[in-house]
């Protein structure tokens, strides 16, 4: 098994989104990239731990590529809109790529030139690629939150 994170807005979305694709084996939603150890939902949608909404994905590489995760991240969102998805605002909702290990970074850098040459986006990609530091799993009743809440107002997808 491998691993991605990725934050592309609010993260019940992104973590339903990406739950579809054959080859993810496990999801989970929390926190990364902030100064405040352990945060909180509560702290991070405020805004000022500098943590981003990611999902932490499990894949089999041998049935979905990391590039092609990276591929689907960029399908999922609005890789062109500094810190806001859809109704969410604020640096906590950013589009960003966590790497941990270089191939990652290389892999990241590359598609988002890809996806720029491309043409598909009206406007430039501003999505970020970061070390992963480390990953804070959201309380337990934001894991699955749309299967056990159903659709809410997220602007994934």
């Amino acid at each position: 098994m491998a691993t991605a994170i990725f934050g592309a807005g609010c993260f019940w979305g992104v973590e339903a989104f990406f739950e579809k694709f054959e080859g993810v084996t496990m999801t989970k939603v929390g926190y990364i990239g902030g100064k405040l150890e352990h945060p909180s939902y509560e702290q991070v949608k405020a805004g000022g731990t500098g943590h981003a909404e990611a999902v932490k994905i499990n894949y089999d590489p041998t049935v979905i590529t990391y590039a092609e995760l990276v591929n689907i991240f960029f399908e999922a969102h609005d890789p062109t809109s500094r810190n806001r998805q859809g109704i969410d605002i604020g640096h906590q909702y950013r589009s960003v790529i966590f790497y941990s290990e270089a191939s990652q970074k290389y892999i990241a850098d590359e598609k988002i030139k890809e996806w720029e040459e491309k043409g598909v986006f009206k406007r430039r990609i501003v999505t970020t690629v970061e070390k992963a530091t480390t990953f804070y799993e959201a309380e337990e009743h934001h894991q699955k939150y749309l299967q056990k809440n159903g659709s809410v107002a997220c602007g994934i997808g």
